[in-house]
C-alpha cells in the first residue's frame, strides 16, 4: 500500500493533469466492459500494462507482483464456472473433458470454457486500467477531479478520509505489532492468538480516537475540509492520443 502511493507520487506520469488519466483509464475500462471482446480487451491490457510499465516508468517486477493478488481470485472464480457437476444418469451437454465418479460426473463444458475465456479477458483489461490509474495519480488528484465532476461534497471528503486512515492504521498496527514481538507474544500458539486479540482492540480504540481527533479539528475549521491542488495544465496532444486510442479501438471491434 505504502509503494503504491509512493509510485502515485513518483512516476513519470505524475504531471500529467489527472483528468487526462482518469479519462483514459476509465474511457478504457468501459470500453473494455460494454464491448465484451476478447481482443479489446487483450488489446487494453497491453496498452495499459505499456503506459505503467514504459510511460510510468513502475518496475515490471512490482507491477506483476500487484497482478498476482486479483489474478489468484480471478483463477479460483474460473474453476468454479469452468467445473460442473450432474447426475450420472443425466444427459450432458457439449463438452471437452468428463469423469464419472461412483452417481456423479464431473466435466468441463464448451459454453463454460468459452465464458471463463471471455470473463479472463475481460477481468484482465479491466484491471490493468485500474491499476494505471492508482499507480499513476494520487488519491487527491483523483479526489479533485471528482470535485471537478461535481460529485457530492460527502462522497469525497469520505474517500479522502477512508484513504488517510489507511495508513494510519498501518502506522498503528505496526508499531504494536513490534512492541508485541519485543515481548515475546508471539512465540507460541497461544501467545499469537492472544497478542492478535489484543492487536484488535487496542487498534479500534486508537482507530476511535484519532476519529475524534480529527472530527474535532474539522470543526475547529467550520466543518471544512481544505484542498489544495498543484497547478497542472491539459496537454492537447494527449487528448489527441486518447481520442486516437479510442477510435481505434471502437473502429477494431466493429470490423473483426
Amino acid at each position: 500500500m505504502l509503494l503504491i502511493d509512493k509510485y502515485a507520487y513518483l512516476n513519470k506520469l505524475a504531471s500529467v493533469h489527472p483528468l487526462e488519466k482518469m479519462t483514459f483509464s476509465l474511457g478504457l475500462l468501459l470500453l473494455s466492459l460494454i464491448m465484451r471482446d476478447e481482443r479489446i480487451s487483450l488489446i487494453t491490457f497491453i496498452v495499459m500494462s505499456a503506459f505503467i510499465i514504459i510511460g510510468g516508468k513502475i518496475p515490471t517486477k512490482y507491477y506483476a507482483k500487484l497482478l498476482l493478488l486479483p489474478g489468484f481470485f480471478l483463477l479460483s472464480s474460473l474453476v468454479s464456472i469452468l467445473i460442473s457437476i450432474a447426475p450420472a444418469t443425466s444427459a450432458l451437454p457439449t463438452h471437452i473433458w468428463s469423469f464419472s465418479l461412483i452417481s456423479w460426473t464431473i466435466f468441463v463444458g464448451s459454453a463454460s470454457l468459452e465464458t471463463a475465456q471471455q470473463l479472463f479477458f475481460i477481468v484482465l483489461g479491466s484491471i490493468s486500467c485500474l491499476y494505471f490509474l492508482i499507480l499513476t495519480t494520487s488519491v487527491q488528484s483523483i479526489c479533485y477531479v471528482l470535485r471537478q465532476w461535481r460529485l457530492p461534497t460527502l462522497f469525497v471528503e469520505l474517500v479522502e478520509l477512508t484513504y488517510r486512515f489507511i495508513f494510519i492504521f498501518l502506522e498503528s498496527m505496526q508499531k504494536i505489532h513490534l512492541a508485541q514481538q519485543a515481548r515475546l507474544g508471539y512465540s507460541s500458539p497461544m501467545q499469537w492468538l492472544r497478542s492478535v486479540s489484543m492487536l484488535i482492540a487496542a487498534l479500534f480504540a486508537e482507530m476511535f480516537q484519532r476519529s475524534r481527533e480529527l472530527n474535532n479539528a474539522m470543526e475547529a475549521r467550520g466543518g471544512e475540509t481544505v484542498y489544495w491542488q498543484e497547478d497542472i495544465t491539459y496537454n492537447t496532444k494527449n487528448w489527441l492520443g486518447i481520442t486516437t486510442i479510442f477510435i481505434l479501438l471502437i473502429i477494431y471491434g466493429g470490423f473483426f
